[in-house]
Formats: structure tokens, C-alpha cells, sequence
């Protein structure tokens, strides 16, 4: 089993934090690395870590269960413009479809995967056409990891 780096975050611009700064929670370096950028970039006028909370079908049941965006941001652009996102970071490997092969369990865990994570996107992408937020999916191209 893959281990990841899990903890809690000290938010150092406490001011910049929507939400409560003692109970900011990463659930991978990779999601650290995300809550330092934003702690610390001058562009990023507020954010916060999993209060943005969507309602979506899984099509592995077909039933409703609720998808915990990573984090929610107000940032500013380069040509000085705020804007609203929400911000995802996943693995690379879990945005896009697996190659066909042998139905092992590895692979139907990999299918699996991919296909809530398609389905949380759509109702996110929709609920941010409906608030004005930009959907924004950060891995780690995005991360230079």
C-alpha cells in the first residue's frame, strides 16, 4: 500500500485562510506543496482547504456522495483581474484513462478511480459554470515535482 505524507498545516497569513486556521489538513506532499504556494504567493488573496463541498452521482453505484474539493481560491491574475477557482490535486495517472489490459485488480482499481474522479469533475465543472469559479486540476507537471 502507497504511503503519503499526511499532517497538519500551519498557516502562516492566517489573514489569507477562510476557515479554521488550526484545522488545515494535507493529505499529500503534494497537497502541502499547494497550501505553501498559496500561504505564501502574494496573487492568492484567500483560499481554503475542503469546505467546498459538491454533491455528485458515482457511477460505480449510481448513488449520491459528496466530492471535498481540494481547495478554493480568490487570486489575482497578472493583468491585475480576481477571479474564483477551485483546485484539485491529483496524480497525473488518475486524469486520464488507463490503457486497455488484462482485468486484473489493479487495473479495475485504476478504472475505478478514474471514473469517480470524471464524474466529481463534471458536477464540480458545472457547479463552478453556475458561481463563476474557474475548475482547475494541478498534478505534478503542474507541481514540478
Amino acid at each position: 500500500m502507497t504511503r503519503y505524507l499526511q499532517g497538519r498545516y500551519e498557516v502562516k497569513n492566517k489573514e489569507k485562510y477562510v476557515g479554521n486556521v488550526n484545522n488545515v489538513v494535507f493529505r499529500s506532499s503534494w497537497e502541502r506543496k499547494t497550501m505553501l504556494f498559496f500561504d505564501n504567493n502574494p496573487g492568492i488573496l484567500k483560499w481554503q482547504s475542503e469546505e467546498t463541498v459538491i454533491n455528485y452521482i458515482s457511477p460505480v453505484d449510481n448513488k449520491q456522495h459528496r466530492y471535498f474539493v481540494d481547495f478554493s481560491v480568490l487570486y489575482k491574475t497578472k493583468s491585475g483581474e480576481v477571479k474564483k477557482a477551485l483546485v484539485e490535486v491529483k496524480p497525473k495517472s488518475q486524469t486520464v484513462e488507463p490503457k486497455k489490459r488484462k482485468n486484473t485488480k489493479r487495473y479495475l482499481t485504476e478504472v475505478t478511480t478514474y471514473l469517480v474522479n470524471q464524474a466529481k469533475w463534471e458536477y464540480a465543472k458545472a457547479w463552478c459554470s453556475k458561481n463563476n469559479f474557474d475548475f482547475i486540476i494541478l498534478d505534478e507537471t503542474h507541481l514540478q515535482i
